[in-house]
């Protein structure tokens, strides 16, 4: 086989990489719903801080404007990665826009944790009075709207797909078909994070605002500012590490995919003598393996056995004569 340019029969060459994730119309469709629920109540705070003459409710506001625009991110990244999933002048598709948008997102995060650390030091070191009734009322209005923004972002893991798509080379192609099961959707993660982000915000600031409306403790909120802050920074380099991750083509993690690619071909008499896995989009991963064989067989032979991993969605294999 070394040396040949043999094609698998029945190839067609006009193949695409749609790897978009199994959930994407849907992701898309609650993350700008969010987006609406947010402006909406972002208008709502603004002109009725406006109206009563309330300084809390139109810096609520205005902080639910920044939290808008930060879900922006997440909705055009799923706009564009739908619209152009089919664009030929990305390689694998644009089942990897997710991972970059999450990325971004990790950012806002990070800045995010690091100004509500900042201004809540501030606020240790020189206490400002806080109205705390009307404080409680805000926070209590903003832990509601992030409560069913978070319900509207929950990832369901329990559904099942099929989709197939795979690549066989000698150097040479061909198509296998198996299915693929949900995977983690980091554009939606980094989405849900951002609402929770907000919603742990009020609800810390709840208890901070009731203990210290009763004892008169104005240091209580800003210190639940900076365990906020740190619980913030936490997930936003937790994002970064799983979004940089795919974005980078590192293994899979758990390590469970490689593994499972190598005791499918163990019984074939060959060695292994070069393995990649790479995620490529929410739910699927491409592979190219090299195969050196003492009785090399076909490509097609070896990607059947690979069928069952329902992973992997784009498979390259090689197979040379073993010396």
């Amino acid at each position: 086989m070394a040396g040949q340019s043999q094609l698998d029969g029945n190839h067609d060459y006009d193949h695409g990489h749609v790897f978009l994730g199994d959930n994407h119309a849907r992701n898309e469709k609650r993350v700008w719903l969010v987006i609406a629920l947010t402006a909406s109540m972002m208008v709502i705070e603004i002109v009725g801080g406006a109206i009563y003459g309330s300084m809390a409710l139109m810096a609520d506001g205005w902080h639910m404007a920044t939290h808008a625009a930060a879900l922006m991110i997440s909705a055009v990244a799923y706009l564009y990665a739908r619209r152009h999933a089919r664009d030929r002048r990305f390689t694998f598709g644009t089942g990897k826009l997710g991972d970059l948008a999450g990325f971004a997102s990790a950012v806002v995060l990070g800045i995010v944790a690091l100004l509500i650390g900042w201004e809540s030091l501030l606020r240790l070191a020189n206490p400002v009075p806080i109205s705390f009734n009307q404080a409680i009322l805000v926070a209590v209005i903003g832990l509601a709207v992030n409560l069913i923004s978070a319900w509207l972002l929950r990832e369901d893991h329990g559904h099942h797909h099929g989709h197939s798509h795979g690549h066989d080379h000698d150097h040479g192609h061909g198509h296998n078909g198996h299915g693929h099961v949900h995977g983690q959707d980091n554009n939606l993660r980094a989405a849900y994070l951002h609402v929770l982000a907000d919603a742990l915000t009020s609800v810390l600031a709840i208890v901070a605002l009731v203990v210290g409306s009763f004892n008169g403790w104005v240091w209580a909120d800003p210190l639940m500012g900076v365990v906020g802050a740190l619980v913030i920074a936490r997930w936003s380099i937790g994002l970064m590490r799983q979004s940089g991750g795919v974005l980078l083509d590192a293994v899979p993690e758990d390590g469970q995919l490689a593994g499972a690619i190598r005791s499918a071909l163990s019984g074939e008499g060959g060695t292994i003598t070069d393995l990649h896995v790479w995620q490529v989009g929410p739910g699927h991963h491409a592979a190219i393996i090299a195969l050196a064989s003492p009785r090399p067989k076909a490509p097609s032979h070896y990607k059947a056995l690979l069928a069952d991993i329902r992973q992997l969605s784009h498979v390259t294999v090689e197979v040379q004569p073993a010396r």
